[in-house]
């Protein structure tokens, strides 16, 4: 299963190793404000991010697929990781701290438990537009949690609308240093990612930020501080005081941590992949970030996952392999052995302004617009609920996080995804064809195309659909409808599309056919496929297998010349 180790330094060229070097300084200078950032996120001390890193990057680079790809702590699982360990545990102490290392194990195990039994299909199960809501609502709601230390005010409890409410009344006792220390820090970290992206902004931001403490006493003038960050490297083992019963208390919430992880990372691993020619092994990933969560929650670490931003950093740095996530950890180990003491006078207000940055851009509108731009009028127009059926799940995915937190609003938007699937799969599109002009064998839609003629007496309907129990009611109350129209002798149902049915749809078919016949209306097969052809023979339906036709034309003309013939006998 795992064949080798380190899949992304085979082939390794010497060449490769500058490019590689600089990409992993680079990403270190990213990495280590914003993991302190993350951590704070997490509602653990923000050593605690730090701490996550050196052993998630080996792990990583030693059993993941990409060689592009930078694990380490990220602000949508740190969200998840603060609500599911605060659901369990009050306060924010050292049993907090426990439960947080714990929470990553049990998120590690359960994926690589996944990867081992190959369930790398998980991933699907999470949509593009649900993770999309999703992630604006995590936006939204760290957002909201940070803007209190961005104005120098206590932080209220609750979810996103009691936060807000609580900080709109508490504006007139905004610390006007700390906002003014905050506000220019956030405009230093988006002025510089727009100016001159090649330059870390949140390091810079720290870094200047520490400096003016040190040179004016900011703190002194009530400008909060991160305070002591313990040096040295982590202990190593499994948390203090936890019993097995903490692990299964966390076990939902870590399969549901371990899904929205995963769909990130490997979002970011399969763009990186297919821009230098490679291929992704999702197991692999799976196995990857298992590990990788381990060896966090194992080094008194938090939650890591496969991160975009910074994987962007490492590929646009030059790096070519996972030389580059290694050379990142071994400078984390060096700042927990040396530089800790730099970010103790980090003010609290830019290490929310290097929060505020990063999440800003998850506040993905454009993509909302379109997705409410993208709807099938095929399902039944603007009014339709199922017309719109990626946005409608963003927006619950997205008002579940604002209104219940976190995991319910990631539940409610899978939920809802499902729900409309299985609806969209219940209403199947039956098109009306009509033939092309110029051709006398091609039939095409006649809603798509109005010039397509349709012929007298037959009415052609086409569903673009399998066929089966879900929608089986549906298919033949439209065979009902059009059977009832006026002069109509023929329904040619054109089986093209259909790709599979089953034994409740053959007994539909039959039935309709009885239906038909009782209205003085045949039905015809046109264009069935080998398995359709299959279960009308074996479902007992042979007079429709009977009547079945190589092509709509052909059975058109059939049912016109059976018109034809039996009102000359009549007459």
């Amino acid at each position: 299963m795992i064949g080798g180790l380190f899949p992304s330094l085979r082939g390794y060229r010497r060449e490769w190793l500058r490019g590689d070097v600089l990409a992993g300084l680079t990403v270190w200078a990213v990495l280590i404000p914003e993991s302190l950032a993350y951590a704070s996120i997490a509602g653990v001390s923000p050593v605690v991010g730090l701490y996550a890193a050196p052993g998630a990057l080996l792990l990583y680079a030693l059993f993941g697929s990409s060689r592009h790809l930078v694990v380490g702590p990220m602000s949508a699982t740190a969200a998840l990781s603060a609500a599911t360990v605060g659901d369990l545990v009050a306060g924010s102490g050292g049993h907090f701290a426990a439960m947080t290392a714990a929470l990553a194990i049990c998120v590690g195990l359960a994926a690589l438990i996944a990867g081992l039994a190959r369930l790398g299909f998980l991933a699907s199960f999470i949509s593009e537009p649900v993770l999309k809501g999703f992630i604006v609502g995590l936006a939204l709601t760290i957002l909201v949690g940070q803007l209190p230390k961005l104005f120098g005010v206590s932080g209220g409890e609750g979810e996103f609308f009691d936060k807000l409410w609580d900080l709109l009344g508490k504006l007139g006792d905004t610390h006007v240093l700390t906002l003014v220390v905050g506000l220019a820090s956030l405009a230093l970290v988006l002025g510089l990612r727009r100016v001159a992206p090649i330059v870390p902004g949140s390091l810079a931001a720290v870094l200047l930020s520490v400096l003016a403490v040190a040179v004016f006493g900011l703190d002194d003038h009530g400008v909060a501080i991160v305070g002591h960050i313990d040096s040295g490297l982590p202990s190593f083992g499994t948390p203090g005081g936890l019993d097995l019963r903490d692990y299964g208390d966390l076990a939902g919430g870590a399969v549901a941590v371990m899904l929205v992880g995963f769909a990130e990372g490997l979002g970011a691993a399969k763009t990186y992949a297919a821009r230098h020619h490679y291929e992704i092994d999702t197991n692999r990933e799976l196995i990857g970030l298992g590990a990788a969560n381990v060896a966090a929650g194992l080094s008194s670490g938090m939650v890591v996952n496969g991160s975009l931003s910074k994987t962007a950093v490492n590929g646009s740095a030059g790096a070519n392999s996972q030389v580059s996530g290694l050379v990142v950890a071994v400078m984390t180990i060096v700042t927990l052995l040396l530089l800790t003491g730099l970010f103790e006078q980090l003010p609290e207000a830019t290490l929310s302004a290097v929060v505020i940055a990063a999440v800003v851009e998850l506040i993905d509108v454009r993509s909302l617009r379109s997705l409410y731009a993208t709807y099938s009028g095929r399902l039944g127009g603007f009014a339709n609920v199922t017309a719109r059926p990626d946005f409608i799940a963003a927006v619950a995915a997205l008002l579940g996080v604002l209104l219940f937190d976190t995991l319910p609003g990631l539940v409610i938007g899978i939920a809802v995804s499902f729900v409309l699937l299985l609806y969209r799969a219940s209403r199947p599109y039956v098109a009306v064809l009509g033939r092309i002009p110029g051709d006398r064998e091609l039939y095409g839609d006649v809603a798509r195309h109005p010039d397509n003629v349709q012929p007298d007496g037959v009415v052609v309907l086409r569903v673009e659909s399998a066929l089966f129990f879900a929608n089986a009611d549906a298919v033949r109350a439209e065979l009902r409808r059009h059977a009832a129209w006026r002069g109509v002798h023929t329904i040619v149902l054109d089986a093209e599309a259909v790709a599979s049915i089953d034994v409740t749809a053959v007994k539909m078919l039959d039935e309709a056919a009885s239906d038909c016949r009782r209205r003085g209306v045949a039905l015809l097969i046109a264009q069935d496929s080998g398995q359709v052809r299959d279960m009308l023979r074996r479902g007992g339906a042979q007079d429709l297998q009977d009547d079945a036709y190589p092509t709509v034309a052909a059975a058109v003309a059939a049912a016109q010349a059976t018109h034809r013939a039996g009102g000359a006998r009549e007459r």
